[in-house]
């Protein structure tokens, strides 16, 4: 993606933010609408096979957004980085509450609940690096540290279930191919060429905001 391309996506976030500030209520509503799928694609990383079978992922962006609308005077920031880090900071602290609440309920002990770590420094990275294994083709070209997140999770969201799920267990929660087969019951086999697909539609999807971009 072109600096011409990624710029407008940052200024929009930037003028968001800074008429939000001023009291237009209507720039608050569209600067949150426009981050919703980048912190619903982010919980949902978070939250392990085991753990989404007893809460919606949902659940805990709408209780992320809420902090974060009532918190919003507390933000000093001036950037969308910054902005960004704010609501994966309140993500990450309501993730955290929802396992030490499961911590208590449960009475197994349950190994690897919700991976904290590296989405919270943003996902955009997980698709620089290949995951390593001898099936890893991503194209390098697919993302790179400059292009924007946002983007990346609203092309994401538009994919289908299937394709959808593939990538974030192996591209955000950086599992490797038998764990993808083994988490979406299907065979190794199966799994690489879903994913195969899974990566050519997000290229194509993106590619297609790069041509609305120039235009």
């Amino acid at each position: 993606m072109h600096e011409s391309a990624r710029q407008p996506v940052d200024s929009v976030l930037v003028r968001l933010l800074h008429q939000a500030r001023e009291g237009d209520t209507v720039a608050r509503e569209d600067l949150f609408q426009r981050c919703r799928n980048y912190v619903q694609l982010i919980a949902r990383t978070q939250l392990e096979t085991w753990m989404r079978t007893k809460v919606d992922a949902s659940d805990l962006v709408q209780q992320t957004m809420l902090e974060a609308h009532r918190g919003f005077h507390e933000f000093r920031g001036e950037s969308e980085g910054e902005w960004l880090a704010w609501l994966r900071q309140i993500l990450s602290h309501n993730a955290q509450d929802l396992v030490r609440r499961f911590k208590q309920t449960e009475k197994r002990r349950v190994q690897r609940e919700v991976s904290l770590d590296a989405p919270m420094l943003g996902f955009s990275g997980s698709f620089r690096h290949e995951p390593i294994d001898d099936f890893a083709d991503t194209p390098s070209r697919l993302l790179s540290q400059q292009e924007e997140e946002i983007a990346l999770a609203n092309a994401i969201m538009r994919l289908s279930e299937d394709h959808r799920d593939v990538i974030v267990l192996r591209n955000l929660q950086r599992l490797s191919f038998n764990e993808v087969a083994e988490r979406m019951g299907r065979t190794r086999p199966a799994t690489q060429m879903l994913w195969m697909r899974a990566i050519k539609k997000l290229e194509q999807i993106l590619s297609e905001g790069d041509a609305a971009d120039d235009e």
